[in-house]
């Protein structure tokens, strides 16, 4: 069956509404047809397959989806950490497939925050030196106005001189949350961030999370399994056998856990 012209497909509207969508919102990265495959002949494994999606800058997005679907792979591949094997991640107007390693380096440094489970902060250092280490390390100094309201929307004002040691688990994460702020990136990546927290501690950073995109107008892209995690964001996307199979816009924890009952679960990279 042919379609007219005149009339277009829904496929085709669709397209035509993500680029008038695009005109009037600014994309702070961006999938196209992405990739990704790990290994050759029987352990080849396709963790991403013609993936396509677009995060929007000052909005905050959560990736789903059952192990072994492709969610981490997304995040790493969109952060350049790790190297498509074919198709587009766009960070801003930066193709990330064509630049060097040293180039990549800098990009991160400069344009991208960091959130991991573990926390991943220095033992030796203070709180204020951890959250400030990614500018020293790169001999910028800090915009003293800004790491004053990073500080106190995560609320470490009185821990700064502590060290890690010194620091519950959720305190830890608010200094690795404070440090991906701090150097105002375009976009935080952050990978199962309350995954080792308490349900009071998760929703403290999860909080403060939600406050850096609606205050800071900072784009935020969460990995997580956590149906009330997800819950905070303005959007979920949800992963299968490396594919977007749904989205979910205003999420609430009920909703996305109804959804979750429709995946099947699977292996391999998650």
């Amino acid at each position: 069956m042919t379609t007219s012209p005149a009339s277009g497909t829904r496929a085709d509207d669709a397209d035509d509404a993500d680029e008038a969508d695009d005109c009037t919102v600014a994309v702070a990265a961006r999938a196209t047809d992405l990739t990704k495959v790990y290994g050759q002949g029987e352990t080849r494994v396709v963790a991403l397959d013609g993936v396509s999606i677009t995060f929007r800058k000052g909005e905050f997005t959560a990736i789903m989806g059952p192990s072994g679907s492709g969610k981490s792979t997304l995040m790493h591949c969109m952060a350049g950490l790790d190297a498509v094997t074919a198709g587009s991640a766009r960070l801003g107007d930066t193709e990330l497939s064509v630049l060097k390693d040293k180039q990549l380096t800098r990009l991160r440094r400069d344009k991208v925050g960091f959130v991991f489970q573990a926390f991943n902060l220095l033992p030796t250092l203070t709180a204020a030196e951890n959250i400030t280490l990614p500018m020293d390390i790169a001999g910028r100094k800090p915009d003293r106005l800004w790491l004053e309201k990073v500080i106190e929307t995560v609320g470490l004002a009185g821990r700064l001189s502590h060290r890690p040691a010194q620091l519950s688990g959720g305190q830890q994460q608010r200094v690795a949350v404070a440090r991906a702020l701090a150097t105002r990136p375009e976009i935080i990546f952050a990978d199962e961030p309350t995954g080792n927290l308490d349900s009071q501690s998760s929703a403290e950073i999860l909080g403060f999370l939600r406050n850096s995109v609606r205050e800071m107008g900072q784009t935020v892209v969460m990995v997580t399994h956590d149906p009330v995690a997800a819950s905070y964001a303005d959007r979920v996307v949800f992963l299968a056998d490396g594919r977007i199979v749904d989205e979910l816009e205003s999420p609430t924890a009920e909703a996305v856990l109804e959804r979750i009952r429709r995946f099947s679960t699977g292996s391999s990279h998650g």
